[in-house]
């Protein structure tokens, strides 16, 4: 199992954060393991990008039901408790911050799209960014050194920035484009977007 955290966005954790390779599949698969182990409680809860969400043992693969139950267990509960699931996400944003996920791609169609893709990615490896947006890159993860992060080898590059952001590079694997996925964390949604706009602009003419 890769990258073991027992720290996330500022917080102590009492079961580590396990990172694995894209796909509900593989978080899975870390389920399996746990399971194996006679560890199967440990595995609280998974998701991914896309909007996957696995809990406990029950599924093993992306599924909307499992999250559509769990989102109306919390509406029980916070009614229950004359509160409601906004109330709480807003004294989480209050307390800590918002924080923004968001995707962008670029289209490179054509004959000479995957090639036009493959140079990009190749050049920001011969020449990493020191920084974006005015913010220097203190860390690159590059996903095509297995020996570095303990997760098969895959065409991705992971920028963390000094403020805390992270910019997320990879090209698809089933179309012709570059994604980029941004976190940013500000005060508010405000800031965070306009954090957010800020490092768009910054990497849109290193990879137009």
């Amino acid at each position: 199992m890769a990258d073991l955290k027992t720290t996330f966005a500022g917080l102590t954790l009492k079961n580590p954060v396990i990172i694995s390779s894209s796909g509900l599949t593989n978080s899975a698969a870390k389920n399996a393991k746990l399971e194996a182990a006679g560890e199967v409680d440990r595995f609280i809860f998974g998701f991914e990008e896309s909007y996957g969400y696995l809990a406990g043992p029950y599924v093993r693969d992306k599924d909307a039901v499992i999250g559509s139950m769990l989102i109306c267990e919390m509406a029980a509960y916070y009614r229950s408790i004359g509160s409601s699931i906004k109330e709480r996400l807003e004294e989480i944003y209050k307390e800590y911050g918002r924080y923004l996920n968001k995707v962008d791609s670029f289209e490179f169609p054509g004959l000479t799209g995957m090639e036009k893709m493959a140079s990009i990615m190749q050049k920001l490896r011969d020449e990493p960014l020191t920084e974006l947006a005015g913010h220097k890159v203190v860390k690159i993860t590059d996903y095509k050194k297995p020996e570095e992060t303990g997760l098969p080898a895959a065409n991705v590059l992971i920028y963390t920035l000094d403020n805390g952001a992270t910019v997320v590079v990879r090209p698809s694997g089933t179309e012709p484009k570059i994604k980029t996925y941004f976190t940013t964390l500000g005060k508010d949604l405000a800031e965070a977007q306009a954090q957010k706009d800020a490092l768009a602009a910054a990497i849109e003419p290193i990879l137009a």
